[in-house]
């Protein structure tokens, strides 16, 4: 949750990563991370190679991804008082649930969800339109991507992400954490705030500030004004409006309950940046892990 929270403030750089495994089949998942720890990606989005269909799913779906990453930017606490709201619907439904691959804890009303064992994630795929118990106004031209679409009733696990090999990179698994309490990203144990330059500052911009988009001006978030480290940046080309990544829709839907712009197959007025490359199916050489979950929250 972590990091798909904050690598969706970068769509061009979550469409160079899956390029990037698209273009690199083969590679073992040790030195998957090896290449991976050497781009220019924020740490987010370098993490989320470790899931191959999250990644394409986030890559695939810019229009939704984008929509998502401008909430987060501008409204941090109130998209993770979202996914708690909806973490609620899914456990009243009876579909979010401990099983063999998560752990799933409540705590004064806060919902934990953790793998089952360390070495191990396995993404959950489900019908994001009825998982919740009701049925959501489905997103226009959503597509398909294998590992998170399930047709069928509850939540379903496919194979496992094996994430031990990725441990000694900065950015693993070990290195995020999600304070559901303060409303916070944690990585490498500091608040870690979303500074994606394909968004802007509506705080800082409806606040008056007179030095709001101006060189050397105020132009960042939260995190700047604490003293924290920002997030590394990525081209200024994602403010504008360019030809969206996959062409036919298979499916509508995700977790929009109104009917937004920013379609995956139309212009969003967030920005993406046009890259060929598709879902190939898998993820590291030799496929996924049967067994097992991870270590940590989110």
């Amino acid at each position: 949750m972590a990091q798909i929270l904050n690598a969706s403030t970068f769509p061009t750089q979550l469409t160079e990563a899956e390029d990037f495994i698209n273009d690199h089949p083969g590679l073992s998942p040790a030195d998957l991370g090896k290449q991976v720890d050497q781009q220019q990606w924020d740490p987010s989005v370098k993490a989320l190679v470790q899931y191959p269909s999250v990644l394409s799913n986030l890559s695939k779906n810019l229009g939704w991804t984008s929509e998502l990453g401008d909430a987060y930017y501008n409204q941090q606490e109130d998209v993770m008082k979202a996914v708690q709201e909806m973490r609620a619907k899914a456990k009243s439904a009876g579909n979010l649930k401990s099983t063999s691959q998560q752990n799933v804890k409540e705590d004064n009303g806060q919902i934990d969800i953790e793998p089952a064992s360390p070495d191990v994630v396995y993404v959950p795929a489900y019908d994001p339109w009825l998982v919740y118990g009701y049925p959501i106004a489905p997103w226009p031209y959503w597509v398909g991507v294998p590992g998170i679409w399930w047709g069928g009733p509850g939540i379903y696990f496919g194979i496992g992400w094996p994430i031990a090999p990725f441990f000694g990179f900065g950015w693993g698994w070990g290195a995020w954490g999600v304070d559901w309490y303060h409303h916070g990203i944690y990585y490498n144990h500091a608040p870690y705030f979303a500074r994606g330059p394909a968004f802007f500052d509506r705080r800082g911009y409806y606040g008056g500030r007179q030095d709001f988009g101006r060189p050397g001006g105020y132009r960042g978030s939260e995190g700047d004004r604490n003293g924290y480290r920002g997030n590394t940046g990525e081209r200024g080309g994602d403010r504008g409006y360019s030809a969206p990544r996959e062409g036919g829709g298979t499916r509508s839907g995700a977790f929009s309950g109104i009917d937004h712009g920013g379609v995956s197959r139309g212009y969003s007025a967030r920005g993406q940046s046009s890259a060929g490359g598709g879902f190939h199916g898998g993820g590291f050489h030799g496929g996924g892990f049967h067994g097992g979950g991870g270590g940590g929250r989110r």
